[in-house]
This record gives C-alpha cells, sequence and structure tokens, in this order.
C-alpha cells in the first residue's frame, strides 16, 4: 500500500524502502532540530529543504541531460544536448538567486517543477490519471524539448528515505530506462523519439541534507538485443545508513543491488577518457565505463557551492542475475563525481 505521507503524526520521518511509493513529502510536519536539541522554526525549515529533479533521456542517437535544482538561497538549471555520431555538443546552465521563479512541489508522483529566466524555461508537469512525466524545454537559443515519460505500466520506482547527519533526513525516488515519445529541435534539425526508441531517467530527490557532503553515481538506459529495456542506478557517498539506492530494472520489474564501490581517476594525470569501474558486493555488478564526454560545473557562492561533473560514455562489462548473465558492450550511461555544500 502506497505510503501517503512521509512525516508521522509525531513529526518523525518514515525511513526505509518503500515499494510502493509515497505520495508526500510532507517536509513542514517533520520535527527538525538543531544539534542541541532546539526546534526550529517554519521559516527554517523552508529555507532548508533541498529539492532537485534530474531527467536522462538517451538512446544510440542522442544523450539528453536536464536537471532543476532549488537549493531556496539560490537555484540552478541546466539542459544538455550531446550527439554521438556528429560529436555536437551544447549545453546552458543558468542561476537563479533567491530561487526565483523557481518552483519543485513536495510530491514525487503529482505536481510540476518549474524553472524560469528570461525567455528560457524549463517545466517538468506529473499526472496520476495518466500516469504521466511531461518535459517541455524551450531556450532562447531555439532549442526545444517536449517530451512525455510513460510511468503508467509496471512502474516500480526505487523510493527510499534515510537519515542525513544528525538531525536531517533524505528522500530520494529514481527510476531507469522508461518508454518516452516526443520531440527534441536542435540545430535546425527535428528528432522524433519513438523514431529513436529513446529511454528515461528519473531522479527526484528532497530533504533536509547534510551541510556538506558528496556521491559518485552512475546510470544506465539501453534496450537489450532481445528488446527488454535495461536500466541501472548505481550511488555511492550519501545513502549510508544500511539502505542503498542501488537498483536494476528489467522492463520495469526491480531487482535491488547491494553497495557499490566506484574506481576512477580524480585529479592528477587524469584524461576525460579514463575509465571507471564499478563493482557491486553481491557481484551483480562488474563494469567498466568509458567517459566520451562530460558536464562541468564549479560554482562557489561562500554560503553554497558545487563541484561537479557527470560524464557520458559508455558501459562495458558483465550483470550477474539469479538466472542470467547480461552482457554490455558499449551501451550508452552516465556517471558523476559530485561535491556539494547547500
Amino acid at each position: 500500500m502506497k505510503k501517503h505521507e512521509l512525516i508521522d503524526q509525531d513529526g518523525q520521518a518514515d525511513f526505509g524502502i518503500f515499494p510502493d511509493g509515497v505520495d508526500d513529502i510532507n517536509y513542514l510536519d517533520f520535527d527538525l532540530r538543531s544539534t542541541m536539541g532546539k526546534s526550529r522554526s517554519t521559516l527554517f525549515k523552508k529555507l532548508s529543504f533541498n529539492q532537485f529533479q534530474f531527467i536522462s533521456l538517451s538512446c544510440e542517437q542522442l544523450i539528453i541531460g536536464l536537471a532543476i535544482v532549488d537549493l531556496k538561497i539560490a537555484s540552478q538549471c541546466f539542459v544538455y544536448v550531446y550527439d554521438p555520431q556528429t560529436t555536437e555538443f551544447d549545453e546552458v546552465s543558468f542561476i537563479s538567486l533567491l530561487a526565483l521563479n523557481t518552483c519543485i512541489d513536495s510530491t514525487p508522483n503529482t505536481g510540476q517543477a518549474t524553472f524560469r529566466k528570461g525567455r528560457n524555461s524549463v517545466t517538468i508537469n506529473t499526472t496520476a490519471k495518466p500516469q504521466i512525466r511531461s518535459v517541455e524545454v524551450n531556450l532562447k537559443s531555439g532549442l526545444k524539448i517536449s517530451a512525455c515519460i510513460d510511468e503508467s505500466i509496471n512502474y516500480n520506482p526505487l523510493t527510499v528515505c534515510v537519515r542525513a547527519g544528525f538531525t536531517g533526513f533524505h528522500f530520494t525516488q529514481k527510476t531507469a530506462a522508461l518508454p518516452c515519445t516526443g520531440t527534441l529541435q536542435w540545430r535546425g534539425n527535428k528528432y522524433v523519439f519513438e523514431e529513436l526508441k529513446i529511454l528515461a531517467s528519473v531522479d527526484w530527490s528532497a530533504g533536509f541534507m547534510r551541510r556538506e557532503t558528496f556521491w559518485n553515481w552512475g546510470s544506465l538506459a539501453c534496450t537489450l538485443a532481445d528488446g527488454r529495456r535495461l536500466g541501472l542506478n548505481l550511488s555511492a557517498g550519501v545513502i549510508e545508513t544500511g539502505f542503498t539506492e542501488n537498483a536494476l530494472w528489467l522492463d520495469g520489474t526491480l531487482y535491488k543491488i547491494d553497495m557499490v564501490d566506484f574506481q576512477f581517476e580524480r585529479y592528477g594525470n587524469a584524461k576525460a577518457t579514463s575509465k571507471w569501474r564499478l563493482r557491486s558486493n553481491d557481484g551483480i555488478i562488474n563494469l567498466y565505463f568509458e567517459p566520451i564526454g562530460k558536464r562541468q560545473d564549479k560554482t562557489n557562492l561562500i554560503i553554497i557551492a558545487t563541484n561537479f561533473t557527470q560524464h557520458f560514455g559508455r558501459y562495458y562489462g558483465e550483470i550477474t542475475l539469479a538466472d542470467e548473465v547480461i552482457t554490455l558492450n558499449g551501451e550508452w550511461g552516465f556517471t558523476e563525481d559530485h561535491y556539494a555544500k547547500w
């Protein structure tokens, strides 16, 4: 049975994994306190609640990433598009102080996430009936995205809530390899998602998070040779309290994965093409990732800061399940190395 609200009548968050999801992250009901036990005001909670939504759309012919991030002190939005065949790449990024013209509803499977700055707008709208997550991007450069992500058939998101630091909580809902229809208009060309068989992945996260944190992340969405949709979400660094946000999806069926180790070069002689290695404790994941391109951002606004590198590239290796071994041989996906102060 789906959990209607995350915070109970005593002001406590329910921690764990929720197979049927959570309707509302009613964060203002949370009994947030200082490390010395002093109750925080409603205004403090409103200003401290962080939210973001990231969506990727990917296939052999096209890679798209976009996000809306609301940190209350400031908000950020980015969109990038990469064509693997021509290697053409465009990205735009916006920051809005005091999160002006930015809003993310506290309901993961209904409501909106919006960002506007000048003639640029990004809107993610989610409806319960039908279960559709639509994306509309309109940039003054002429880039336009109109996408409908189908969450109505065998929809099994990984929904997790854990403790964050001494007093907070971190909630996340993730899915990968969802069917998607729509179009991209870019550089004078029109791309039709149905023709490209593009797949979508969604990350909806919120909470009273650690003041400083980091994570490594890997994601994949592809169609296997036999026609099944394969999705991956792998992470380390944020959730470290006995639960993980690691999972894979085969045609929407969710398989939980244990903790994952990320090995990669961050500094020194590291090149953009330095391979990553991803291995899980349960032996399911044994993959290499070869970066092809990246989106990078280093922003230091003193109060908040980010050092962020998101790579897109190809996965190789094996995924070992109880009844089969899936071999990856260059399927497109993402990795990320991210430090945040918020």
